[in-house]
């Protein structure tokens, strides 16, 4: 048992901890290191370089899902069941769920809008309908990673709980 509840406190670290480095580090510094270069097209540049970056982290996440359901599972089976199996093994199940859809579907039709503007969107104007859809996107796609980093965040506090 001790074996699985640290798999799968180990996983919730390693996808919460992601996410926050990610948004909170990696993003930012990308975009400000670019821009302080005055690379020509930085801001493209910028958004391909974080793109492939969170589009490998991706596969992370679903690596940490299946882990994370893998080790509720069996740690049912084997018993004793964890504290609210039902409420974490949906939760995980939510935070995959949106995470695959992040990064198939939405990520999909980002890639495809930023490949038919052919140029950062942030150079198009402001009511361009492209631009208006791109942040429709992009807002899209950042709000649906707080659904694993909360998620992931409570999961870690039933964990240290039990």
């Amino acid at each position: 048992m001790l074996v699985l509840r640290y798999a799968a406190l180990l996983t919730l670290v390693v996808w919460v901890g992601g996410l926050i480095v990610l948004g909170g580090i990696v993003a930012p510094s990308v975009f400000d290191v670019i821009a302080a270069r005055n690379v020509p097209d930085g801001r493209l540049l910028a958004g391909a370089v974080f793109g492939e970056i969170l589009h490998r982290f991706y596969f992370v996440t679903y690596v940490a899902g299946a882990t994370l359901l893998l080790t509720l599972v069996i740690r049912a089976i084997l018993g004793p069941r964890p504290r609210r199996f039902a409420w974490r093994a949906a939760l995980a199940v939510l935070m995959l769920g949106t995470s695959v859809y992040s990064g198939v579907a939405l990520a999909r039709r980002i890639d495809r809008l930023q490949r038919d503007i052919g140029a950062a969107p942030s150079t198009l104007a402001a009511d361009d309908p492209r631009r208006v859809e791109f942040g429709r996107l992009h807002g899209l796609s950042t709000g649906l990673q707080l659904v694993p980093l909360l998620g992931g965040l409570s999961l870690i506090y039933w964990e240290l709980k039990e």
